[in-house]
């Protein structure tokens, strides 16, 4: 004798699954992560960007959540990207925005699962005390670390970080010295140009490229057309041209007191070219007025001197996790990632947080 469960307790108990968000679930979301501990973006323009913008490079979702009914258990989103390596090309992301009910057993879990198979790699740079332990059991491996560096473009801004005061005259007195010791920006000949989100054309010689040795986040101008419409923080692109042909580029983002070199690319692999673009990024910074710092990330020991040469100091660093999805073998070469790779790019909360 078959049993038919009545429509009144299939409603009670109704069944979990996994789908992609869409922009009527932004207060629960927003709801979600506050209960999570975490501090979200909460302006509707500032998820739709994140979330449901259409991205070209992209097609697929970029935003996920696990419900039980109406009920919105868990979420996480990704920042996505391809890989360029002596593997081949594949698709990567960084999650960012995973939260998940206390109470909800193991669907913080399940929507990270869900993600890890929409995809080739998951990539993890830094995390809560709490995602760091969770990470191996969801088969995130160690691989290398990300260093964050800054210059000092202002040292009086360290007066505007918050802070216990009698931190602020060492800081300030650091800051002091590593300005008057930084060198002198030189371009090397070459002439730096603000680029449009529609000036895109003729990027292509600059845009990373993987090679052997190492392996690199691609690029195109549909990500750079993206990242230049955050409504979260200003972004500037700038082409380093010389003889007429454009040979590098950096991206930078403006967070509150802070400039951040979120990205750059060179078409040679000649150091005095680097530090030129360098060197751009700085200059850049200092020009826009009200910033105290520039900061950059760097994986690997090549662009690591170069920020060095270029006056930057060590400041912290930032564990990097590997996730090979189904079939996939883990890269046997160095990742070079930039603050583009991830949400660190735009991701501030509310006031000055500099590193000096």
């Amino acid at each position: 004798m078959s049993f038919t469960q009545p429509d009144s307790a299939q409603r009670a108990h109704p069944e979990r699954g996994v789908r992609p968000s869409v922009p009527e679930d932004g207060p629960a979301i927003i709801a979600l992560m506050r209960g999570a501990g975490l501090q979200p973006h909460v302006a509707p323009e500032h998820l739709h960007w994140k979330y449901w913008r259409e991205r070209p490079d992209w097609p697929g979702p970029r935003s996920f959540v696990l419900t039980e009914g109406r009920d919105l258990l868990a979420h996480v989103a990704l920042v996505p990207g391809t890989l360029h390596s002596e593997g081949g090309t594949a698709h990567i992301a960084h999650p960012i925005d995973w939260a998940a009910r206390r109470e909800a057993v193991g669907a913080g879990v399940r929507v990270m699962r869900h993600l890890a198979a929409t995809v080739d790699f998951l990539l993890g740079v830094g995390g809560s005390r709490d995602t760091l332990k969770i990470m191996p059991l969801l088969g995130y491996r160690p691989w290398g670390a990300v260093t964050g560096y800054v210059r000092t473009i202002a040292p009086l801004g360290i007066l505007r970080r918050p802070g216990p005061g009698w931190k602020r005259p060492p800081r300030i007195a650091r800051s002091l010295m590593w300005t008057i010791s930084a060198p002198r920006i030189d371009l090397k000949g070459w002439q730096v140009r603000r680029i449009g989100a529609d000036q895109l054309e003729g990027m292509s010689a600059a845009l990373p490229a993987g090679r052997a040795g190492r392996a690199v986040f691609g690029r195109s101008a549909a990500h750079l057309r993206f990242a230049l419409a955050c409504p979260i923080v200003p972004l500037e692109l700038y082409a380093l041209e010389r003889g007429g042909r454009i040979g590098g580029y950096i991206l930078l983002s403006y967070a509150p007191g802070q400039a951040r070199l979120v990205d750059l690319g060179m078409a040679s692999e000649d150091p005095a070219d680097w530090r030129a673009a360098v060197h751009a990024a700085v200059d850049r910074a200092r020009a826009r007025g009200g910033i105290a710092e520039l900061a950059a990330w760097s994986s690997d020991p090549d662009l690591a001197q170069v920020l060095q040469d270029c006056g930057f100091h060590a400041r912290l660093s930032l564990p990097i996790y590997l996730r090979a999805g189904e079939g996939r073998a883990m890269p046997r070469v160095p990742l070079r990632v930039q603050m583009l790779d991830s949400d660190a790019y735009y991701l501030y909360f509310g006031g000055n947080e500099l590193w000096a």
